[in-house]
């Protein structure tokens, strides 16, 4: 999954604010090394593992979200 597709939604997975805010440069470089921490959808704080592997991030409304393939390192 690619950063893009991470805040693609309309709340940044990161911070959380709205994407209409702006300033989030920040937040696309960090997600570009670490899980969201909210759900881009809906702006809950979801359950994030990270693991040896890559990671997974769970919305109690949306369910799971994992890293595409190309992101596992």
């Amino acid at each position: 999954m690619t950063e893009e597709e991470v805040v693609a939604g309309t709340y940044c997975g990161r911070c959380g604010r709205e994407l209409t805010d702006g300033g989030h440069e920040d937040c696309r470089r960090a997600l570009a090394l670490e899980p969201p921490r909210y759900c881009a959808d809906c702006r809950r704080r979801m359950v994030v593992q990270v693991h040896p592997m890559g990671w997974t991030a769970r919305c109690s409304v949306h369910g799971v979200l994992e890293p595409a393939s190309e992101d596992l390192r």
